[in-house]
């Protein structure tokens, strides 16, 4: 067990709000144990689009340095046209040439869509490129999002919600086991 906090930032490939995939990091947020600080980013829209010039702008020097200074990144997305989100996929772009933001870093998935496989699988090797740490357990596809949500935007299925907290437990997991 650390001795401080737990760090982990949660991420919506979303920037709609009440997305389902925002709905799902809601209740990630809400389902973390007390010793986890669970910081949602919601800076994605202010990322300019990726240019690998010298000038980083300021918002996306932000961005990687909240990553960097996480143990564990927490991503839920959508899929959009068989694909991962483009504003995501151009935020994490800037974090390419960073050593400090995902090299090692303990991430988990969860792809929460209508059908969502190939989204899931396309960030999955994102993830791998940047040589994050993805433990095993901590990547969940959740199709057919809509039908295992209530009005709320809260998890209705048992299932599901279990899912859920196992994909956290694990990151959590692997986050402990890194600084011991």
């Amino acid at each position: 067990m650390m001795n401080r906090k737990i760090k982990i930032l949660g991420i919506s490939g979303s920037l709609r709000a009440n997305s389902s995939a925002s709905a799902i990091l809601n209740v990630v947020a809400g389902l973390v144990p007390e010793h986890v600080e669970f910081t949602v980013y919601n800076g994605l829209a202010e990322i300019p689009a990726f240019n690998d010039s010298n000038d980083i702008p300021a918002t996306v020097e932000a961005f990687i340095k909240l990553i960097s200074d996480a143990d564990g990144v927490f991503f839920v997305i959508p899929e959009y046209a068989f694909g991962v989100p483009g504003a995501l996929k151009n935020a994490l772009d800037w974090t390419v040439s960073s050593s400090t933001a995902f090299p090692d870093k303990p991430v988990a998935l969860i792809t929460a869509a209508t059908g969502g496989d190939k989204a899931h699988a396309a960030f999955l090797l994102t993830l791998q490129a940047m040589n994050s740490k993805i433990p095993g357990g901590a990547t969940l596809l959740l199709s057919f999002i809509r039908s295992k949500l209530n009005e709320k935007n809260e998890v209705k299925d048992p299932a599901t919600l279990d899912s859920i907290k196992k994909a956290i437990n694990s990151l959590i997991h692997e986050i402990e086991q890194a600084h011991n």
